[in-house]
């Protein structure tokens, strides 16, 4: 055998796969092309690693997604699910309850006031009150129920369909079943002010799909653009010859990718050329100065404010998927002084979310957005107790029972699907899984969650494994 000197210098792989062990490529190419990694023909759905649109299964109402995330699970007794019958055990052992993670004692009525609003007349607490005007475009579901009481789990199952094992995303999975729409800016955002959340980057991971499909994370405390999104501007090379540099670099690449079987490096290689074409159109996006001003005092001029009306700006320039988190941490998991630290959090959203509704509506892109708000898990209707048996004027994780809110796309305004007993412990009518959810949401964007697999390891995965019902109940 031979080599070209200039084209290759052999490698100990190239040697044994121009042996007899080379007959072994030819066993791997078989599983590869098994697990439809070579021949890109996942679903109908066109090359596996192609940020490009795709088709969707069938017409759908939606064509993006923006998700308010409260991250570290906000009580559903205080926001979107009264129970007035908290009143009548105030200060009493709760007539049934459940075993919680942490020591919890008597029912402990809301401290916040409910009113109802709109022609629906849903009732909404007062810490979402400015919500709640919209809330003839809201579908609320107070029947939602997870699988364990703990943070991790919980995030995992909620933003990638399973508790336990490492799995792709939502937001990856719809950019695996539709691309998105500008190929200058990433399709997946997830901002996060001031670090990161509970599981980190693997909230929005790819897991076994394509690493193109993954979400870019934003710190979005910073309002510098350079400081934004980090290395966007190079301090000394003008674009042209970043231009040369980059041709170069993807020569090399597929030159390297000839003689190996790894789909990263497609992966790699696309992320070179994003990172490029942002540095034209990201500082775009970002930057929302050149907002009109009555706009910037709608949002507000906090963070929340300014990474709602960034959102805007995205999924209007063709952005697929933002996920809007909360803070670092888990900022909503309020296990003492639940009156004071709901009303603070409350305060910094409740602006942001009903300017971005207002925003959308008279844009005309409501019609065609998804709009999820929520947590990992509610919280109980009893207080949870220190040590010594004092309360702590705080709730205790639930997953047996909480409430979501999706509005826009495909979705049924002023209506309420299920609910939890009368104290808010459990979901009891109408129960709905974190399968149910996904499914409808890729439901309102044309996408069967039945049909949307990947074939990886031998099986086909889906989001919603071999779960799911879509909840037509609440779809328009």
């Amino acid at each position: 055998m031979s080599f070209d000197k200039y084209k290759h210098t052999p490698t100990r792989r190239d040697l044994l796969k121009r042996s007899a062990l080379g007959l072994g490529s030819l066993g791997l190419m078989g599983l590869l092309q098994d697990d439809q990694q070579l021949n890109g023909a996942e679903s109908g759905l066109g090359s596996p690693t192609s940020l490009k649109v795709k088709s969707p299964h069938f017409p759908g109402r939606a064509k993006r997604v923006i998700h308010f995330f409260l991250n570290g699970g906000p009580s559903h007794v205080d926001t979107f699910d009264p129970k007035p019958a908290l009143l009548k055990h105030a200060g009493k052992p709760l007539p049934q309850t459940l075993r919680t993670e942490r020591k919890t004692g008597a029912a402990f009525p809301s401290p916040f006031e409910f009113k109802r609003y709109g022609e629906s007349g849903i009732e909404v607490s007062e810490l979402f009150s400015r919500t709640a005007a919209h809330i003839d475009d809201i579908a609320v579901i107070r029947s939602m129920h997870a699988q364990v009481p703990n943070h991790e789990p919980s995030l995992m199952l909620m933003n990638c369909g399973d508790s336990v094992q490492s799995r792709p995303s939502l937001g990856s999975w719809l950019m695996y079943g539709l691309g998105t729409e500008n190929q200058n800016l990433p399709g997946f955002v997830a901002m996060c002010p001031g670090g990161l959340p509970i599981k980190d980057n693997e909230n929005w991971q790819s897991a076994f799909l394509p690493g193109t499909f993954q979400g870019t994370y934003i710190d979005s405390k910073h309002t510098e653009f350079k400081h934004l999104i980090e290395n966007i501007e190079h301090p000394q090379i003008k674009t042209e010859h970043q231009r040369n540099q980059l041709d170069l670099l993807e020569k090399w690449n597929k030159q390297h990718q000839q003689t190996r079987l790894d789909e990263r490096l497609n992966s790699r290689i696309a992320s070179y050329e994003l990172a490029f074409r942002m540095q034209r159109d990201a500082k775009d996006a970002f930057d929302t100065s050149d907002e009109p001003e009555y706009i910037q005092r709608m949002y507000g001029s906090g963070v929340h404010g300014r990474q709602t009306l960034i959102a805007r700006r995205l999924v209007e320039r063709g952005v697929r998927y933002v996920q809007l988190w909360h803070g670092a941490g888990q900022p909503w998991d309020n296990h003492d002084k639940i009156e004071d630290n709901h009303r603070r959090l409350a305060m910094e959203i409740d602006q942001p979310i009903a300017a971005l509704l207002t925003d959308l509506k008279q844009r005309g892109m409501l019609d065609e957005t998804l709009i999820l708000w929520g947590g990992e898990f509610g919280r109980t209707p009893s207080v949870e107790l220190e040590g010594g048996g004092k309360s702590k004027l705080g709730r205790d994780h639930n997953h047996y029972g909480f409430t979501v809110w999706m509005a826009g796309g495909g979705i049924k305004g002023g209506t309420v699907h299920g609910a939890t007993d009368e104290l808010g412990f459990r979901a009891v009518e109408d129960r709905t899984s974190v399968h149910d959810l996904h499914a409808t949401m890729l439901h309102t964007l044309g996408l069967d969650h039945e049909k949307l697999t990947y074939r990886y390891g031998g099986r086909d995965f889906r989001l919603t494994d071999v779960h799911g019902r879509v909840l037509t109940e609440i779809l328009a």
